[in-house]
């Protein structure tokens, strides 16, 4: 009788052990913002755009990675995710590769930019091939929002990177980011801000334009092992929510940006290449974002 009530407590711990890493009998909603220029190889514009000799091959890649991150959310337990193709025209994912019960976001404008259709019904968010902040003097092809118009991007006074203008707004809905994949200097960028977030740096950065890269496969496999184990352990993670109102400054690498922009009464000038806007919330800050970066009087239709 003893030795039966010892089988049947070690078989009681070991269920509830499994429950608990797998969320068992509960839904796990993800959101993963996917970007190109942390996928592992990725070092110079020949990856990253239509006109760029290996970006056919590149698009692959980040699809490949954007399916790693979502078969280790399947086996920890996710049963709905949403996918946002957050690069260049916003059209770079393979729609055919993915399981018919992933959702995923393309194109451009969006109010919530690299995050939209994220809320509060999320348990985690997952950022796939982020790079660092165009702040951080190192890292590969390291911008924020953009490389070619953009100097310093700016939340309450804290330099931002993509990263952390994206987990400052899941924070806004209650959601954390659980992992982030890219390079080494973006992941230690990241956990500097957000603390204890898993990452899978998938290429070392050696410079702006070049890395020692892992290869597909090795990287692939790194962000499958990096959500799952993020996933199974959602209790270590807390949302990134900044106080209110938030000061958003944003400095441009031209002067006529921060000229017109301030004509606009929610705008102050606060220098010849910078603008700052206050908003309540997350939520205003990025449409404004968007906006400021979508905006042109000859759009069409």
């Amino acid at each position: 009788m003893r030795r039966l009530r010892q089988v049947v407590w070690l078989a009681v711990v070991f269920a509830g052990l499994v429950l608990s890493g797998t969320r068992a009998g509960a839904e796990l909603k993800v959101y993963i913002s996917a970007d190109l220029e942390g996928v592992a190889g990725a070092v110079t514009p020949e990856q990253l755009g239509p006109d760029g000799f290996e970006y056919p091959r590149f698009r692959e890649m980040m699809t490949a990675e954007v399916l790693a991150a979502i078969e280790g959310a399947r086996e920890a337990g996710a049963t709905e995710i949403l996918v946002s193709d957050s690069h260049g025209n916003g059209q770079n994912l393979l729609l055919d590769r993915f399981p018919e019960e992933v959702t995923v976001i393309r194109s451009w404008p969006r109010p919530l930019m690299m995050m939209e259709g994220i809320d509060s019904t999320f348990d985690a968010a997952v950022f796939i091939g982020y790079h660092a902040a165009t702040t951080t003097p190192a890292g590969v092809r390291a911008h924020t929002l953009s490389s070619a118009r953009l100097a310093a991007v700016e939340l309450n006074g804290q330099p931002m990177s993509e990263a952390g203008l994206n987990a400052a707004l899941a924070g806004h809905f209650g959601v954390p980011v659980v992992m982030i994949s890219g390079d080494d200097v973006t992941v230690e960028e990241t956990r500097r801000l957000l603390g204890s977030v898993e990452g899978a740096a998938v290429k070392r950065a050696i410079s702006f334009h070049s890395a020692a890269t892992l290869t597909p496969g090795a990287a692939q496999t790194l962000i499958r092992e990096k959500v799952r184990d993020a996933l199974h352990d959602l209790d270590r993670f807390e949302p990134h929510v900044l106080p209110t109102p938030i000061r958003l400054d944003v400095t441009f690498k031209n002067y006529r940006p921060a000229e017109l922009l301030a004509y606009l009464p929610s705008v102050e000038r606060t220098t010849a290449h910078s603008v700052r806007f206050t908003g309540e919330n997350m939520v205003e800050v990025f449409r404004f974002l968007e906006f400021m970066l979508s905006y042109r009087v000859d759009l069409e239709p």
